[in-house]
């Protein structure tokens, strides 16, 4: 099964606070969430995973 990521955004004039991110298998293994962008507000930035 592909990676799935939970993701916040943390920008505080964005009105989106959580998103899924669904990966296909061929991910790279150095990929993570500081190379995606906010769908809402576009900021790279102010996303992190959340940790469970």
């Amino acid at each position: 099964m592909p990676p799935t990521e939970e993701i916040v955004c943390t920008a505080e004039d964005c009105f989106l606070d959580l998103f899924e991110n669904h990966y296909t298998y061929d991910v790279p293994e150095e990929f993570d969430v500081s190379e995606l962008s906010c769908p809402v507000c576009g900021g790279t930035d102010c996303l992190e995973p959340v940790e469970l």
